[in-house]
């Protein structure tokens, strides 16, 4: 178990469908860069996501980085979990945005995503992968259906060739 950064969606999403304890059993620790945390805030964030901001869990915490990467022009929370995880070394960000993603992979970040997360989770049978996605679809995220069919079939295989 380690400590990753991540930025509003997964989070956000992870909180919706109901699976946010998924986080602590897979990482020690969760650093939320304090753009992130604003975001999570929100006076239009559904109500169980502004909550669970305003409680923070003890695994949960909000890090502002000292220096802001000056050649990422992403939204102030992906630059802000980009910064924070050069900074500190921390080299996996859970982050859904393209372009964030784009820009952690320039950065030799691995980008994490909510699907990433889910099927990470099955495999350590903290959830199943198939009901957790059809919540996910029931919500407003938004991903590739590729992205999601490749998952499906790595869990399905992965299922089917468990002793």
């Amino acid at each position: 178990m380690t400590t990753i950064i991540s930025d509003t969606s997964p989070i956000n999403y992870l909180l919706l469908i109901g699976e946010i304890d998924v986080l602590p059993q897979l990482f020690q620790e969760v650093l939320i860069p304090p753009a992130v945390w604003r975001e999570l805030q929100h006076k239009k964030t559904p109500r169980p996501v502004f909550e669970w901001a305003a409680n923070l869990p003890a695994w949960a915490k909000v890090v502002t980085p000292l220096r802001i990467d000056p050649s990422l022009d992403l939204d102030e929370g992906e630059t802000e979990a980009i910064s924070l995880a050069m900074e500190r070394n921390i080299h996996a960000l859970l982050i859904d945005d393209r372009q964030g993603w784009k820009a952690a992979v320039a950065r030799a970040i691995v980008p994490i995503g909510t699907v990433n997360v889910l099927e990470a989770a099955d495999e350590c049978n903290l959830l199943d992968f198939e009901q957790a996605i059809a919540k996910l679809r029931a919500t407003n995220f938004r991903v590739e259906q590729s992205i999601v069919d490749a998952a499906l079939d790595r869990v399905r295989r992965r299922k089917r060739s468990a002793p």
